[in-house]
């Protein structure tokens, strides 16, 4: 479960960005749908414990992220958050597959090859294992992001445009892994966007903006 209220953020000298109070349900999927500036990203950021606001409440699961310190925010995000950012952000001198194993040693939990591999089949990147991620165009890092973010179960899986350089098809497929998975262990899935494709593939939604 997902749920903020009064949340409010200001940038250094910036206006100060009102968001609306959000309640998203175990096994729920939302999509944020607005206009670049509309303050989607600054949102994911808050939600994701990558910010903190200026004033209101978030709570995940039913802690409030806000009050963690930096050290539990870690530990916690890492168990329960998974995030897929705009830009992806991936440890360079380590393959496709490190990488996602790093991902399941930061939260503790077991190496799961087989889980990796799957992954990146279904997102049809299978191929890409054994590849730094310099050598990625730049869909197929955002396929990476995609199978980083799922990788450990999350109780909450925030995107940030997961679909922006992707193809119709493979737009279509990293939607249905997302739900999927978001399904199969009663996760709350939200996708911020801009992507107007996307509209109408999500019952739940917010407009910012």
């Amino acid at each position: 479960m997902l749920r903020t209220h009064a949340l409010a953020f200001q940038y250094n000298n910036g206006p100060s960005i009102q968001f609306p109070d959000i309640l998203c349900q175990k096994g729920e999927s939302w999509l944020v749908l607005g206009q670049s500036g509309s303050g989607k990203t600054t949102l994911l950021h808050l939600l994701g414990g990558l910010l903190s606001p200026n004033s209101g409440t978030i709570e995940v699961g039913g802690t409030d992220i806000a009050q963690l310190s930096p050290s539990q925010l870690d530990q916690f995000r890492g168990k329960h958050i998974g995030i897929i950012f705009q830009q992806a952000h991936f440890l360079r001198a380590l393959t496709v597959g490190e990488n996602l194993k790093i991902a399941q040693e930061l939260a503790g939990l077991p190496i799961d090859m087989d889980r990796i591999r799957h992954f990146l089949d279904r997102l049809n990147i299978g191929d890409k294992i054994n590849k730094k991620t310099d050598e990625l165009s730049v869909g197929e890092k955002q396929r990476v992001a995609i199978a980083r973010a799922l990788i450990n179960q999350p109780d909450i899986i925030l995107a940030d445009e997961p679909t922006s350089a992707l193809d119709d098809k493979n737009r279509d497929e990293a939607i249905h892994l997302l739900e999927e998975q978001a399904a199969a262990v009663n996760a709350t899935l939200l996708v911020v966007t801009h992507d107007g494709r996307l509209k109408d593939k999500f019952s739940h939604q917010i407009l910012m903006g």
